[in-house]
């Protein structure tokens, strides 16, 4: 039974109309993220997710946006004593905090995009990389990763998660700012992936010299549509190829997150 059919009756029509069926799962945390008109209902609405959804056993309410340097949110938790969970991905796990490290559960299909295209021996740089989501699938392919994150929460509990999935020796975690270019290895890079935050597309110009000749980038930004088309004639004043554009969800009305593959041809 869909969550807005299990309130009828209890939240005024008016109201329950402002209700989305759809709430995004984190481990055994369900996130929510509810408009003012349903501010007095909240209770009732976790409620309802934890007797219809055996595997939740805490329920979140997402108070602000994204904010600082974190990446983090403020939460009002509804149901449960807990924000520490596990969260399952194609084979593997990931131990976080959601109120102190970023994780977007809507990705779990194109990480698995990218880092299918991986290959054994293959150095990859991942900026952002938070608890490991796309750190951890391509250790575990062979590649040797070096990731960068700044959040020392999120470094805490991407440092366990690599223990957890048995991929530690091939990972080198940088502690701070991926901006700051002199914190980076001097090498060049088979392949980066770059989950980009919104507002800071200027990390291009900082990991493009990073990556070799042939080397690959896996880009994410958030644009509407017109103003991607422009971004892919930039990536080829660059010097590079866009193999693949490519929408991965919207963000806000008409703003939607873009992912662009682009091989390095110089």
């Amino acid at each position: 039974m869909q969550l807005r059919d299990q309130l009828k009756g209890n939240i005024p029509e008016n109201i329950l109309s402002h209700l989305s069926n759809r709430f995004d799962v984190i481990g055994d945390i369900a996130v929510l993220h509810l408009p003012q008109e349903l501010w007095n209902y909240r209770h009732d609405i976790a409620s309802a997710i934890i007797s219809s959804r055996r595997s939740i056993r805490t329920v979140i309410n997402k108070t602000t946006k994204l904010v600082g340097e974190n990446r983090t949110a403020d939460y009002e938790l509804l149901s449960g004593n807990d924000t520490t969970t596990t969260h399952h991905e194609y084979g593997y796990s990931y131990r976080l905090d959601v109120r102190t490290v970023f994780f977007n559960p809507r990705l779990a299909t194109e990480r698995k995009r990218v880092t299918d295209q991986v290959q054994p021996g293959e150095t990859v740089l991942v900026p952002f990389c938070g608890a490991g989501p796309f750190v951890i699938p391509a250790a575990a392919r062979g590649a040797d990763i070096v990731a960068v994150e700044q959040n020392p929460e999120a470094c805490r509990w991407f440092i366990e998660n690599c223990n957890l999935n048995s991929v530690s020796p091939r990972i080198s975690l940088v502690r701070g700012d991926a901006f700051d270019a002199p914190l980076l290895p001097d090498i060049t890079f088979d392949r980066t992936i770059i989950p980009t935050p919104y507002g800071m597309d200027a990390i291009l110009d900082v990991i493009l010299p990073l990556v070799r000749k042939g080397g690959m980038i896996h880009f994410y930004t958030f644009k509407n549509r017109t103003q991607s088309e422009p971004l892919t004639r930039e990536f080829e004043t660059k010097g590079f190829d866009v193999v693949t554009r490519r929408r991965c969800g919207n963000v806000a009305p008409s703003v939607s997150r873009w992912v662009f593959d682009c091989r390095k041809n110089w």
